[in-house]
């Protein structure tokens, strides 16, 4: 059973940093990517940062670019998201997910759709 468990959120002031982990396991399909998304009450889920598992290329929304930064371990069990420069608009539940492979071209890299799993969740909150 694939399992992915965020954690690190927490509530900061702006301009604030924060680091968010995720650990995978129970993983046996080889993985196109993970990524990383946003969600706020009453609107879609959001692709904040997302990484190709086989060349590393790392992908960001716009609006956290040169602020956020994705990251993998060797054995991809461990996912991570450095924010820095925090704003309130990157208040949210967090959510880590795992694409498999081969993956749809259909789906951006940083669309919902391109992933399969997802864990639970974990709140950031920035405060101005």
């Amino acid at each position: 059973q694939v399992k992915l468990l965020e954690s690190g959120g927490g509530s900061v002031q702006a301009g604030g940093s924060l680091r968010l982990s995720c650990a995978a396991s129970g993983i046996t399909y080889k993985r196109c990517c993970m990524g990383w998304f946003r969600q706020v009450p009453g609107k879609e889920r959001q692709g904040v940062a997302s990484i190709y598992m086989y060349n590393y290329e790392a992908y960001y929304a716009d609006s956290v670019k040169g602020r956020f930064t994705i990251s993998v371990d060797n054995d991809g069990q461990t996912l991570w998201l450095h924010m820095d420069n925090l704003k309130p608009e990157d208040t949210g539940i967090y959510y880590c997910a795992s694409g498999k492979s081969p993956d749809s071209a259909h789906y951006s890299i940083l669309a919902p759709g391109k992933f399969q799993d997802w864990g639970q969740g974990t709140q950031v909150t920035v405060s101005s």
